[in-house]
């Protein structure tokens, strides 16, 4: 069964969220205050309406409770009215409500008000691509909580023809293979420990982000 998903707030992020869930199966209902943002999503989203969403009666009409999660996607233009559509979608009883934010007090309001998860996607994208301009053979990078990362990086030289066995990189860096992309097209296999690393191999390892860096330099 397809999830439900409530998108409330039309901006760069929640259109582009409201897309990408689309694209992945989602039964998406967007919702904003602008006319012409939900003629856009109306576009690509399973359902699209003109609402308030700090309106309690006009809220309780999409019924939330009855949706897998909601997303407050509401943008900087109004950090009251993603705060009220927060509590709001709480006390209605949806079961994961994840809250937009746009600096530290804002989020630790939102949590306040009952969040379960609480995101800053500009926040989180300057921290990613910084590491993509500090690192040129960094591709990817997700922080998966507690200072821990799952990275894609190209294969360094030095790799190339040894195994993770000779490059022991556990012990040397603390850092765990936990996929090797390879071929046209490419293909993620799991690491095999005593198959030679190949020119135009990927690593997708999971570390600190401090192992990172050492990585990179030391192998």
């Amino acid at each position: 069964m397809f999830q439900q998903i409530l998108i409330i707030g039309l901006g760069h992020f929640g259109m582009s969220l409201a897309r990408t869930l689309s694209e992945k199966g989602a039964e998406v209902l967007a919702v904003d205050v602008n006319k012409n943002l939900v003629e856009e999503a109306a576009a690509f989203v399973t359902e699209a309406i003109v609402i308030d969403a700090t309106d309690e009666a006009e809220l309780a009409r999409l019924e939330p409770g009855k949706r897998d999660s909601a997303v407050c996607a509401i943008g900087d233009d109004s950090k009251e009215a993603s705060i009220i559509c927060t509590a709001l979608l709480r006390q209605m009883g949806t079961p994961v409500v994840i809250a937009r934010a746009n600096d530290a007090m804002h989020q630790r309001i939102l949590h306040l008000v009952g969040a379960h998860q609480v995101v800053n996607p500009e926040q989180e994208f300057g921290k990613r691509f910084a590491n993509r301009i500090l690192y040129r053979h960094l591709i990817a990078d997700t922080n998966l909580g507690e200072d821990l990362h799952l990275t894609e990086i190209f294969i360094q030289p030095s790799m190339i023809g040894k195994n993770l066995i000779d490059l022991a990189l556990p012990k040397r860096y603390g850092v765990i293979v936990v996929g090797i992309r390879r071929g046209t097209p490419p293909k993620i296999l799991p690491p095999s420990p005593s198959e030679p690393l190949q020119a135009n191999d990927n690593l997708i390892i999971v570390s600190s982000e401090a192992a990172i860096p050492k990585l990179i330099k030391g192998v």
